[in-house]
């Protein structure tokens, strides 16, 4: 059985998104997952990539399915996946050759959302510039697909078009969240995670957002939560916002060390990493 760790307090931010504003975090719960990479959720699932899988989960915790395998069809070597995101029952994935805080390969790899296979990918545009995927996101109401980077260079915020997979250009953000994670559109809002907490003095890890505007070719970046509430500081990752829930689902690690985004070891009581989703719910 899965455990379920609660803690009793409410976590107060301010998000404006769309002259509205999300008044509060209330913490609700963890559920202990596979899968150390990112989370993304549909109506019905939540859904968690590791670095070389894929794995659905029912919303109290409960393993549905599973893919061990989500490079066998891909045409270039890849050993990494990043956040991922979920939109008409599809998942949407960056893929990478990732070694020693270097990537190549780059490519967006999308799976049908109910069984966790191949479907089909999409070209990086090498032209970009960009170095790395760490996360994407989804951004109907655009019509694009958004990729972040940030263990080479996290400046900008890629655009691909949705429905064709063409590059349509790059977002230049300000300040740089360093080691940015996990991306997430919400209304008109980007959500960035960032793992620059070192975890060796237990330092928190943060959640910023930006304001996406049409037309335009920069963004400020805000800070928006510092997460000292996590039970042992190690590594943020991905992050979704629940459709159906209202939930703000926040992907936590703990209990390995990691230099350059390579496992070196364990933390003293520790004998592996401990995969986590932090559940808020939002409250308006």
């Amino acid at each position: 059985m899965k455990k379920i760790f609660l803690l009793l307090f409410i976590v107060i931010i301010n998000i404006p998104v769309n002259g509205q504003g999300i008044d509060s975090l209330q913490f609700i719960k963890t559920i202990k997952v596979d899968g150390r990479q990112g989370v993304a959720a549909d109506k019905n699932y939540y859904y968690v990539s590791g670095s070389k899988s894929l794995y659905k989960y029912s919303k109290d915790g409960v393993l549905i399915h599973s893919n061990k395998k989500p490079f066998s069809k891909l045409e270039k070597e890849a050993n990494h996946l990043g956040d991922i995101d979920c939109f008409n029952g599809k998942i949407y994935a960056g893929a990478e050759y990732f070694y020693d805080g270097k990537a190549s390969n780059i490519q967006i790899v999308i799976y049908n959302a109910e069984t966790l296979e191949f479907d089909r990918y999409f070209s990086w545009e090498p032209e970009s510039g960009q170095q790395e995927v760490c996360a994407v996101a989804v951004d109907p109401e655009n019509n694009l697909v958004w990729l972040a980077a940030d263990w080479i260079n996290g400046s900008y915020l890629y655009k691909y078009n949705l429905e064709t997979g063409e590059y349509e250009g790059k977002l230049h953000i300000y300040p740089v969240p360093e080691k940015q994670q996990g991306i997430k559109v919400f209304e008109n809002q980007m959500l960035i995670t960032a793992d620059h907490g070192d975890a060796e003095f237990d330092e928190p890890d943060h959640l910023y957002t930006l304001t996406i505007e049409a037309g335009k070719t920069s963004a400020q970046v805000s800070l928006l939560k510092t997460f000292s509430n996590v039970k042992r500081q190690g590594e943020i990752e991905g992050l979704i916002i629940d459709p159906v829930e209202n939930n703000l689902i926040v992907h936590f690690n703990r209990g390995m060390r990691v230099v350059n985004g390579m496992p070196i070891g364990f933390y003293p009581g520790y004998n592996e990493e401990v995969h986590e989703l932090y559940i808020y719910k939002i409250v308006n």
